[in-house]
């Protein structure tokens, strides 16, 4: 495994880039639940969500799932009995892998390699230290070329579709708390030379008391190269239902890479309002996870659970799409992409 030193050439210039989830995975990386004062007294009910979803995912593909420490190795392993896992006891402030861990790379010959970016818990708001050296010890295991980047990025804040274009949303990464003075011209060039994105475009922000500032993963995906599914709320009265409106507006004059409008497909969100600890939670049915033949989707207990499944089911030609419940990981703010990482399939390209 090589760290690659500011004077070595970029991802792009060697021939890398982010590919789209739907690509063939080797892996996925997850966390596992720790703490019960993280997950406000339900950590229990957090858990047993987790091992559904990490069962689930490992009948497709391989797991490797970090641990902190005894209890939550030991916990994990009881849970997990007789399913294909491997674990990692690694120091971790939380789960949300999506944000702090890898953003993983590869280049046309199939190789794979990893980007490494500072991770400060959307902009200081919880402990992150440990997490932020999630992806160092990753690439270690790998034995894997890093870049590790000087810049704040979190997985959940850009979707990418494998063709040039990338999406993101202004409320998160022009937040002053990521990086100051990086305006949308300089995220455009970063991610150009970073993960490959040739057109990078913006929608303006999220769902209401969204603790990453408007993730796109929680309202906006690509299901293809030419296919985005976007969140919608037509409740005039709810405070998401102008956000989503005008979100909608805007992907509706979008483009791809050879100036042809995306296909837009409108998803609810959960018709329930959802009260946690701090305030209202943000469940939303965008933040599925797609895998080697399946998709999984969170559920809710909501009247709009299986209309959810019904739009998206069509949009996954060959996979499974999986309605798991999330109910108790919402919680903590997120959901089955926030706390999920695909490792691409390919040889491990260790720069040399």
């Amino acid at each position: 495994m090589t760290d690659a030193a500011s004077h070595d050439p970029t991802p792009r210039e060697l021939g890398f880039a982010m590919p789209p989830e739907w690509a063939e995975h080797a892996a996925t990386w997850m966390s596992w639940p720790q703490g019960d004062e993280l997950w406000f007294g339900h950590l229990e009910g957090v858990r047993a969500e987790f091992a559904v979803l990490i069962r689930t995912i490992a009948g497709y593909e391989p797991v490797h799932l970090l641990v902190r420490d005894d209890e939550s190795d030991a916990d994990a392993r009881t849970r997990l009995a007789g399913v294909d896992v491997t674990f990692h006891r690694v120091p971790l402030d939380d789960v949300w892998v999506r944000d702090n861990g890898p953003i993983f790379v590869r280049r046309p010959d199939g190789a794979v390699a990893l980007t490494d970016w500072r991770f400060n818990a959307w902009g200081g708001k919880f402990n992150y230290l440990n997490d932020d050296r999630v992806p160092e010890y990753v690439a270690g295991q790998l034995g894997a070329h890093r870049w590790a980047l000087p810049f704040v990025l979190e997985g959940g804040g850009l979707e990418v579709n494998g063709a040039g274009v990338g999406l993101t949303t202004r409320s998160c990464f022009l937040a002053a708390t990521r990086n100051p003075g990086l305006t949308e011209d300089g995220y455009a060039a970063l991610l150009m030379d970073t993960l490959g994105v040739e057109n990078l475009l913006w929608l303006d922000g999220g769902l209401e008391n969204d603790h990453t500032d408007g993730h796109i993963d929680t309202i906006t995906r690509f299901t293809d190269e030419t296919t985005l599914v976007t969140s919608v709320e037509p409740d005039e009265d709810d405070p998401n239902h102008e956000v989503m409106a005008r979100n909608l507006l805007t992907l509706r004059r979008m483009t791809d890479a050879h100036g042809q409008p995306f296909r837009i497909v409108e998803l609810p969100l959960p018709a329930e309002y959802l009260e946690g600890a701090e305030g209202r939670l943000p469940p939303t049915y965008a933040n599925f996870y797609i895998g080697n033949g399946f998709v999984v989707v969170p559920q809710y207990g909501d009247p709009n659970d299986a209309s959810a499944l019904e739009i998206l089911t069509p949009l996954f030609p060959g996979r499974t799409v999986i309605g798991l419940s999330s109910r108790e990981i919402i919680g903590g703010g997120g959901s089955f992409h926030c706390i999920t990482q695909q490792q691409p399939a390919g040889p491990i390209w260790n720069g040399e």
